[in-house]
């Protein structure tokens, strides 16, 4: 599958970054243009969101065969991958299916395992309103305040609308195939061996995402996984905490960027 992406940045070794479920190569415009001075930052839409192709199926092999093809289409041997949520996942599932092609790995908020369902409600509400017959964002928004009462959600929610060839509003995300394969997102990813690279695991300290009884997994899959807590922060860590995020990423990639990327502290 061709994603669709943006690139930041002309020099420095690759990275990449991936965003969760709902999410689009948008939402990390601010941490890629940040880290642009030190890498080739490439932020692809994962399938069935933004503007990447729409597909009947999804699960992290699919998505983690994407990036792979993604990297291959850049001419890229291997880069630096950094995932966020379902990102991470798909991140994940790449160090271990395809380790050659991955130098390090960061995984922002998620754990391997397997997840409850937390999301049925998001997509029940996507399912039940046809977003075509409303004039503005404003109405969808409105619309979508009884079974979305958070404010701040409905607006990250809204940054997948969009407006078709004939100004119709439309959802840029595939709702259809997202419920669909909802349980198999779900999932844990799955590893034919450990992934010997570095890796580099960040939970938010108000996020409980990533447990303490998660870390036994995380070691048995990345047995050079470090664990950092991002503090002051939630699932969206790098939007909750930017400046500690970005810092936490240049430490831990320093040395794989250009000459001016800041080193850490000894």
């Amino acid at each position: 599958m061709n994603l669709h992406y943006k690139t930041y940045g002309g020099g420095g070794a690759p990275l990449v970054i991936l965003h969760g479920l709902f999410g689009g190569a948008d939402n990390w415009h601010g941490i890629a243009t940040r880290l642009a001075d030190c890498f080739q930052v490439l932020v692809p839409d994962l399938r069935n969101h933004g503007g990447s192709p729409h597909h009947a199926e999804m699960s992290y092999p699919l998505m983690a065969g994407d990036v792979a093809a993604l990297l291959a289409d850049r001419g890229w041997p291997a880069a630096a991958v950094l995932g966020h949520s379902m990102g991470g996942k798909v991140a994940m599932q790449l160090a271990l299916t395809r380790p050659d092609l991955v130098q390090k790995l960061i995984v922002a908020d998620i754990a391997p395992r397997a997840y409850p369902p937390a999301h049925r409600e998001i997509l029940a509400a996507f399912l039940a309103l046809d977003v075509a017959s409303f004039s503005t964002r404003a109405e969808v928004e409105a619309a979508l305040a009884g079974p979305i009462p958070s404010l701040n959600l409905r607006r990250f929610l809204l940054k997948n609308l969009g407006r078709g060839d004939e100004g119709r509003l439309e959802w840029k995300m595939n709702v259809t195939a997202l419920a669909g394969n909802y349980p198999r997102l779900l999932l844990a990813v799955t590893a034919p061996q450990p992934f010997a690279g570095p890796a580099l695991f960040l939970r938010g300290d108000r996020s409980e995402y990533v447990l303490a009884a998660d870390e036994p997994l995380i070691h048995a899959l990345f047995p050079r996984a470090e664990i950092r807590t991002v503090a002051s922060a939630g699932h969206w860590l790098h939007a909750d905490a930017p400046e500690e995020f970005v810092r936490l990423v240049r430490e831990f990639l320093s040395g794989e960027g250009c000459d001016n990327c800041p080193k850490p502290e000894p």
